[in-house]
């Protein structure tokens, strides 16, 4: 089975792999978008040609992709505590309390008819 990758260029102009697949037979996939070649086993969507983290076949993660920089804890923490917030901000809310339904109405005294004996 050959293994096939479709390429696209981003906005900074590195061609990037966008998809992946195995193909049984002897004719090429029918590219979408981008341009389709055989690739190693290995390569990932995500890669970029020439990218020096994880190399396999040519294609690598750029650099700094897999790291997690200070801002992005920072963000994510900010977020968690955010959320912990408004989930104690739901537990001290009353419990929602139960319509009460109207009760049935009196049924009417049948009054005699008048002026018939």
């Amino acid at each position: 089975m050959s293994r096939y990758a479709t390429i696209i260029t981003d906005n900074d102009g590195r061609e990037l792999v966008s998809a992946v697949g195995e193909f049984e037979g002897t004719g090429r996939p029918d590219p979408r978008a981008g341009r389709v070649e055989i690739v190693a086993p290995g390569v990932r969507i995500g890669m970029v040609r020439g990218g020096p983290v994880e190399a396999v076949g040519g294609f690598g993660f750029p650099q700094g992709a897999l790291g997690v920089n200070g801002r992005a804890v920072i963000t994510a923490r900010a977020n968690l505590k955010a959320l912990r917030d408004v989930a104690a901000r739901l537990d001290a809310l009353p419990a929602k309390r139960t319509r009460a339904k109207p009760g049935r109405k009196p049924a009417r005294a049948k009054s005699a008819r008048r002026g018939k004996a």
